[in-house]
C-alpha cells in the first residue's frame, strides 16, 4: 500500500515555512547546476529546468527520505549521453525523444526493482570502485567541455580523441572565450573557498548573462546558447518506434544501477544521521515516479544527488518541502525568466560543468585507498581508466563486476589459520604451515568464510596440509566453524570425502562453535551421520578439554 507524502508529514506550519525558505536557497544553487548537467547530457538547455519540476514533485509524493534531492545528476547524465550520442545528434528532436524513452525505461527498471525488492543491489557496488567510477566520469566530463571553454570546435565523441583534438587545436584558442572561462572558474573557486554558502553558480550565471547582454559577447565571437523555449513542459510520450527501444535498454539498466546505488547510499547516510526511518522500497517507488515524470515531460534521467542533498541539510531543512518550493521556483523561471538565458555564453556553461567534474574526481579518496589497500586501489584505477577510455556505460558494468569479484575473492581466500591458546585463556590465530599444531596431536583449524563449491577444495587442501602424510601425528583436527555460516551440496560432498581421508591417516575430524544454520545444513546433507556427535563442540575450550581427557585415558 502506497503512503503518500510520508516525507512531509507530520505537517507543521513553522517547520514548513523554514523548509520552504530552504527550498528557495536550493533553487538558487540547483538551477545553474541543472543547466550544467544538461550540457553533460547533450540536451537543450531548458530541459535541465524540467528536471527540477515534475520529478521533484513525484519523489516528494511517493518517496520516504526526508532529505534526498532527486534531480539531474552528472553520473547518470554521462551514462545517458555516452550511450545515446551515437544514435542521434545532441540536442536534436530525436535525441530528446530518446532521452525521454531512456527515462521511462529506467522508471520501468526501478519499478521492477521495487517488485523484486532489489534495493540490496546498491550494496554490491563497493565504495572503492565507485570512487574510481566517479573519478573516471569526472575526467570524461571535464575533457568534454574543454573545447567550449577554449573556443575551439571538437567533433570527436569519445574522451581520448576529444583530448587529442583539443591539444591539436591549441593554436586556434579564442582568447575572449578563454578569458571568460578562466574568469568564471576563478570566481567559482574563490567563492567556494571564502564564501561557501553564497550561491556561486547562480552569481556566475547571472553575471555572465548581464555581461553578455551589455557587451554583446556574440559579436565578439563568444558563442551564446541562443533562444530558450519558455513555458511549462509538454506532457506526453516520446515519439519513438519500437525499433528504437532495444539499444536503449542497456543504457537504462546502467542508469538504474547508478540511481539505486547512489540514491540508496545518500538516503541512508542522512536517515542514520538524523535517526529517521527510511523505507527503501518507498524510495524506489519515488525514484520510479520521478523518472516517469522526467520521461513524460521531455527531459532526461534524474537521480538522487549527494551534493544537493547536503545543501538542503545545511540549510536546516527536515522534509521534502524544499523540493516542492524548488519546483515552484523553477516553474516561475520557465514562465517569466527564460528570455535572458539566451545571452548565456556556452563557455560559462562549460566552466560550470568543469567545476562539477572537478568535484567528481575523488583524488583524496583514491590516495587513501592506495595507502590502505593497494589491491583495491588497482581495481578503482582500472574502473576509472575504462570509463575514460571506453565509456561510462561499460564503466558502471565493470564497477559492478569488480565489486562482486571482491566479494567472491574474500570468500575464496578467507582468513585461515591454526588456533593457539594464550596464557591468559584467549585464542590466537597463527598462520598455516605444515606441522603447525594447537597442542601435540591436536589441530584447531579456523576457516573464515561460508563453505561453498568455490572454496571447498581449498578448505580440504589446507586441512590435508596440516594433517600431513599417513600415518599422521595429528590425532584430532577440530574445525573452528564460528565463521562458517552455511554449507552447500558441493562443500558437503568435499567434507564427506575429507573425513574418509583423515580416517585413513588416523585422524578424527570434528567441529566447534557451529551456528544453528550450519547444524541444519549438516543435518540436511547427512553429515551428522558422518561426523561423530562426540566431535561436535559448543566451544573451543570444550574441544580442548575433551582432547586432554582422551589423551590421558
Amino acid at each position: 500500500m502506497l503512503k503518500l507524502f510520508q516525507a512531509i508529514r507530520p505537517f507543521e506550519r513553522a517547520a514548513a515555512l523554514r523548509d520552504g525558505l530552504a527550498g528557495f536557497t536550493l533553487a538558487s544553487m540547483n538551477i545553474p547546476q541543472a543547466l550544467g548537467y544538461t550540457k553533460i547530457a547533450g540536451m537543450p538547455v531548458v530541459t535541465g529546468l524540467y528536471t527540477l519540476l515534475l520529478p521533484l514533485v513525484a519523489f516528494a509524493t511517493f518517496g520516504s527520505s526526508r532529505y534526498l534531492v532527486v534531480s539531474a545528476d552528472s553520473a547518470t547524465a554521462a551514462i545517458f549521453a555516452g550511450g545515446v550520442s551515437d544514435l542521434a545528434p545532441a540536442a536534436s528532436v530525436r535525441y530528446v525523444a530518446l532521452a525521454g524513452t531512456v527515462a521511462l525505461l529506467t522508471a520501468g527498471f526501478l519499478f521492477l526493482a521495487r517488485l523484486l525488492r532489489l534495493g540490496f543491489i546498491a550494496d554490491f557496488l563497493s565504495e572503492t570502485v565507485l570512487a574510481g567510477f566517479l573519478t573516471g566520469v569526472g575526467c570524461q566530463v571535464g575533457i568534454a567541455v574543454l573545447g567550449e571553454m577554449l573556443g575551439v570546435p571538437v567533433s570527436a565523441h569519445r574522451t581520448i580523441p576529444q583530448l587529442a583534438e583539443v591539444c591539436g587545436r591549441l593554436p586556434d584558442v579564442h582568447p575572449p572565450t578563454l578569458a571568460v572561462s578562466v574568469f568564471v572558474v576563478g570566481a567559482l573557486l574563490l567563492l567556494q573557498r571564502f564564501a561557501p554558502r553564497v550561491p556561486a553558480a547562480l552569481i556566475a550565471v547571472v553575471g555572465a548573462v548581464a555581461a553578455s547582454a551589455i557587451w554583446n559577447f556574440n559579436e565578439h565571437g563568444i558563442a551564446i546558447i541562443g533562444p530558450v523555449a519558455g513555458g511549462l513542459p509538454h506532457f506526453g510520450y516520446p515519439a519513438v518506434s519500437w525499433r528504437d527501444i532495444p539499444p536503449l535498454i542497456p543504457i537504462a539498466a546502467s542508469c538504474c544501477i547508478m540511481i539505486v546505488t547512489q540514491s540508496a547510499a545518500t538516503a541512508r547516510v542522512y536517515a542514520a544521521r538524523h535517526q529517521q526511518h527510511l523505507d527503501a522500497n518507498a524510495d524506489l517507488v519515488g525514484l520510479c515516479a520521478a523518472n516517469a515524470m522526467a520521461g513524460l515531460s521531455g527531459t532526461f534521467v534524474v537521480n538522487g544527488s549527494p551534493t544537493q542533498t547536503a545543501l538542503v541539510e545545511s540549510a536546516g531543512a527536515q522534509s521534502q518541502i524544499p523540493q516542492l518550493a524548488t519546483a515552484v521556483s523553477v516553474a516561475l523561471v520557465l514562465l517569466f525568466l527564460t528570455k535572458p538565458l539566451q545571452y548565456l555564453p556556452h563557455c560559462v556553461l562549460g566552466a560550470l560543468v568543469f567545476m562539477i567534474a572537478i568535484r567528481l574526481i575523488k583524488l583524496r579518496a583514491l590516495l587513501t585507498i592506495r595507502r590502505q589497500s593497494p589491491g583495491e586501489f588497482a581495481l578503482a584505477l582500472t574502473t576509472a581508466v575504462v570509463v575514460v577510455a571506453v565509456g561510462v556505460e561499460q564503466g558502471i558494468l565493470l564497477a559492478m563486476v569488480l565489486s562482486l569479484f571482491r566479494i567472491v575473492q574474500h570468500s575464496y581466500h578467507p582468513h585461515t589459520g591454526v588456533m593457539v591458546l594464550n596464557d591468559d585463556g584467549t585464542w590466537n590465530l597463527n598462520p598455516l604451515a605444515p606441522g603447525a599444531v594447537t597442542k601435540p596431536g591436536l589441530v584447531m583449524y579456523r576457516f573464515g568464510a561460508a563453505l561453498f563449491y568455490a572454496n571447498a577444495n581449498r578448505f580440504a587442501e589446507e586441512v590435508n596440509c596440516l594433517v600431513g602424510q599417513p600415518p599422521s601425528q595429528v590425532r584430532w583436527l577440530i574445525v573452528d566453524a564460528e565463521a562458517i555460516t552455511r554449507l552447500d551440496y558441493s562443500a558437503a560432498h568435499v567434507v564427506r570425502e575429507l573425513q574418509q581421508n583423515l580416517m585413513n591417516c588416523g585422524t578424527e575430524l570434528g567441529f566447534a562453535r557451529m551456528s544453528g544454520d550450519l547444524r541444519a545444513d549438516f543435518a540436511r546433507h547427512h553429515l551428522i551421520e558422518v561426523i561423530a556427535p562426540s566431535r561436535l563442540f559448543n566451544r573451543l575450550h570444550d574441544a580442548l578439554a575433551a582432547f586432554e581427557r582422551r589423551r590421558s585415558s
